[in-house]
């Protein structure tokens, strides 16, 4: 839907692609860690397992957290055609 974030180097057939960008933006920019030694985020591996297991059946990913500067972070992966929302047409399919 958003036309201008589109991109042929960002569009994807393939799960492996996508986790592979997903887990590249979470190294990027990792969650904070708490002083307090608890957990505030559901760890990589977890985000990874629910990726793999509702990408295939068209349901969007969006990982959103605080990173350790304190800045907000959001990414997604966005399924096209969307279970969803299967009427929008892929903006850019893959090639």
């Amino acid at each position: 839907m958003k036309k201008s974030q589109v991109s042929a180097d960002r569009t994807w057939a393939e799960l492996g692609i996508a986790l592979a960008w997903l887990t590249k933006k979470y190294d990027e920019s990792p969650p904070y860690v708490r002083a307090d030694g608890l957990q505030a985020y559901s760890t990589l591996e977890e985000k990874l397992e629910y990726a793999t297991d509702v990408l295939p059946r068209g349901v969007d990913v969006t990982w959103v957290y605080y990173t350790a500067a304190k800045s907000l972070i959001s990414f997604s992966v966005v399924c096209c055609p969307n279970r969803f929302h299967p009427e929008l047409p892929c903006p850019l399919p893959p090639s």
